[in-house]
């Protein structure tokens, strides 16, 4: 395994469509959602970024910053959005160092706090998210928890 690069998109901006399409395969989010966000950060519309790790030219783990990840709490913003990482590398502290890249990087920015809607418990709190409250996603019948880092 090739040493892992931490990285934005504005890093190497000719991945764009790469990304767009692994965040598609894994959430089934359409792809053009995805470009419209990079584009408008690509393009120094927005702050709100993506961030990859990549295994020598794969992505193999990503995450998005977008204004609010399909939730009715719209005063909470920007969200975290679309955390992945492919299964063979979990468990290698890989997402932390994202999630820990991200918060860091809108704080240098003054974008705090931030947000994440999951289902996950246990896993962001090791990475100084704080459970926040209960929110509805749009269209789903059971409430989600919503985090935040400031």
């Amino acid at each position: 395994m090739e040493k892992l690069a931490f990285i934005t998109l504005r890093d190497n901006p000719a991945l764009k469509e790469t990304a767009a399409e692994w965040f598609h395969s894994k959430w089934g989010v359409p792809k053009e959602a995805y470009l419209e966000c990079m584009e408008s950060y690509l393009n120094n519309e927005t702050e709100y970024g993506w961030y990859l790790c990549l295994d020598g030219s794969k992505i193999i783990s990503g995450l998005g910053v977008i204004e609010n990840d399909f939730h009715d709490r719209k005063d909470l913003s920007p969200n975290v959005c679309a955390v992945y990482t492919e299964e063979e590398y979990r468990c290698k502290g890989i997402a932390g160092h994202l999630l820990n890249m991200t918060a860091d990087d809108l704080k240098a920015k003054g974008i705090t706090p931030v947000y994440l809607v999951t289902d996950h418990t246990g896993f962001y709190e090791r990475y100084g998210w704080q459970f926040l409250c209960m929110v509805q996603g749009d269209g789903e019948p059971e409430m989600t928890r919503m985090y935040i880092h400031r």
